[in-house]
């Protein structure tokens, strides 16, 4: 009974590049040899380029979120409370050193915040000073209202304009930094999403992973069929780097991505008083080790190189003993 043709062989016979079938009776051993070569660094530096795209684009924003988008949701947080405490004592008689002591908390969040290069850009900036600019207002029109005879109608018309200022829907202190949080908690959903693209990347990563393992377990095969090599070193270690390399990048992506994930969450809550500092604390425990892993992209093309440098020496020896010149 005849044997099946290995179909392996028959799907690589047929991969551009691989020159003319020899005469009938002729070896097929430096076609078969080339064929495995080109294949081999083909799919090396696919999978390179798959890996580091699909892992720069988790990574990539963990460690702007780390240190610029979520410390700036926080310091809005922090000024939006020490906004309404101070409303709580912008009532009393005579100035207080609690309303002083919130105006204060508030003033150095923004500034917090301002230090933010990618607080929305240049717009969020100048929203910013002019937030600042209004709370000094609002501070100054507080203690106006506080200096007058208590009942007077001019302290409660300090009193009004100020709490108009503060608490406009659009225009007021609160309304603005509403809407700049409102942005900046956008900023870290797109952070931290992962989306349809990121899923395709992985994807394509992962099945380029298979076919570079599958290859490399074919090319042994035939190396030890035709040479009687029962191992070819360079190739077991290219397969064993490619392995390693790309369960180490999944298990630093799952990492990042969880921390990133438990981040947003606990971003969308509504954050107030003693809460504001422990969210702080929890967001750099979730994000804590994620510039490592982000630096960490840097090793995946060095591993790319190495590995297609393990698949050109691996079937270097052969090629060049049957005097193999590529075009």
């Amino acid at each position: 009974m005849p044997r099946a043709p290995r179909l392996p062989a028959r799907l690589l016979a047929r991969l551009p590049g691989a020159g003319p079938r020899p005469a009938d009776g002729g070896s097929t051993t430096a076609r078969d040899l080339t064929v495995r070569h080109r294949l081999l660094l083909a799919l090396s530096a696919l999978l390179t380029l798959s890996l580091f795209v699909s892992y720069q684009g988790v990574h990539g924003d963990a460690d702007p979120l780390r240190t610029s988008s979520a410390p700036a949701v926080l310091s809005l947080d922090t000024a939006l409370y020490a906004l309404g405490e101070a409303q709580r004592d912008a009532g009393a008689q005579a100035p207080t050193s609690d309303f002083q002591k919130q105006i204060s908390v508030a003033a150095q969040s923004l500034s917090a915040a301002a230090a933010e290069d990618d607080l929305g850009g240049p717009a969020g900036r100048q929203t910013l000073q002019t937030i600042a600019g209004l709370i000094t207002v609002y501070a100054v029109k507080v203690q106006q209202s506080q200096l007058q005879p208590d009942g007077s109608v001019l302290r409660e018309a300090y009193l009004s304009y100020a709490t108009s200022i503060l608490t406009e829907e659009k225009s007021g202190i609160q309304g603005r930094l509403k809407d700049l949080r409102g942005q900046q908690r956008a900023t870290v959903h797109r952070q931290t999403s992962f989306g349809p693209l990121l899923w395709l990347a992985w994807s394509v990563t992962l099945l380029l992973t298979l076919a570079l393992g599958a290859a490399l377990l074919e090319t042994q095969l035939f190396l030890r069929h035709r040479f009687r090599r029962r191992y070819n070193r360079q190739l077991i270690a290219a397969l064993a780097l490619s392995t390693g390399g790309v369960v180490t990048a999944v298990l630093f992506t799952v990492w990042t991505q969880q921390g990133m994930t438990d981040t947003r969450h606990l971003l969308d809550r509504h954050l107030a008083g003693p809460l504001i500092p422990e969210a702080g604390r929890h967001t750099a425990s979730y994000l804590a080790h994620t510039g490592f892993r982000a630096a960490a992209a840097v090793w995946i093309l060095i591993g790319g190189i190495l590995l297609m440098a393990l698949a050109e020496t691996g079937l270097r020896r052969h090629i060049d003993d049957y005097r193999f010149r590529p075009r």
